[in-house]
């Protein structure tokens, strides 16, 4: 390997030939020297101007290394993570796949599964049992998942919400599939070959 050095500044201009031969020319974008991982930000595959690649590339397994451009600006200091925030978020998407995954080991429909997800999202206390959706354990949603399907004290508050939430979940879920493209009936038809 020709040319590492023990930093790449961000900002630099980098080529470096892998091991499969393969060039790769672009802007770092980060560089870890104790595991010699580079990270260049390159110019699209796609062609399109608005978009980038981003490479990853193990340092230690090119055959050549180039700086093209030396950019020796200091980084801009980075706020610190919030690492008890980034706890909890990853705690809060570990349930949530928890969820999903006992919902599919119930065989819940998909649509099920929407309704849950919908309510997850203003709603934290939502469990499955078996494949009913139980909210704030005061309302429980059976099968096929349809307003007349909320049980619970029809005089509370929960109730009402719950019922609420589903209505709309449904309407949405029916105008979502009147717009789809197999339903538009403003297509052509297609014509049979003769015989």
């Amino acid at each position: 390997m020709a040319g590492v050095s023990d930093c790449f500044g961000i900002g630099s201009i980098v080529y470096c030939k892998t091991c499969y031969n393969k060039e790769i020319e672009g802007e770092v974008q980060a560089f870890d020297p104790q595991t010699k991982m580079l990270i260049l930000k390159c110019s699209s595959s796609s062609g399109k101007a608005s978009l980038n690649d981003v490479h990853v590339v193990n340092l230690s397994l090119v055959s050549d290394v180039q700086v093209r451009k030396e950019v020796n600006i200091s980084p801009v200091h980075q706020p610190a993570l919030n690492l008890q925030r980034l706890n909890t978020r990853v705690r809060n998407q570990v349930e949530e796949k928890r969820r999903l995954v006992t919902a599919l080991a119930a065989g819940v429909s998909p649509d099920g599964q929407k309704l849950f997800l919908t309510i997850c999202k203003t709603i934290n206390e939502v469990t499955w049992q078996g494949p009913n959706i139980v909210v704030l354990n005061q309302v429980t949603i059976t099968p096929p998942y349809r307003p007349e399907n909320v049980i619970g004290n029809a005089d509370s508050k929960a109730f009402n919400h719950i019922k609420k939430v589903v209505e709309k979940h449904v309407k949405d879920q029916q105008l979502i599939a009147a717009n789809l493209p197999e339903n538009n009936t403003s297509s052509p038809p297609s014509s049979s070959p003769s015989q």
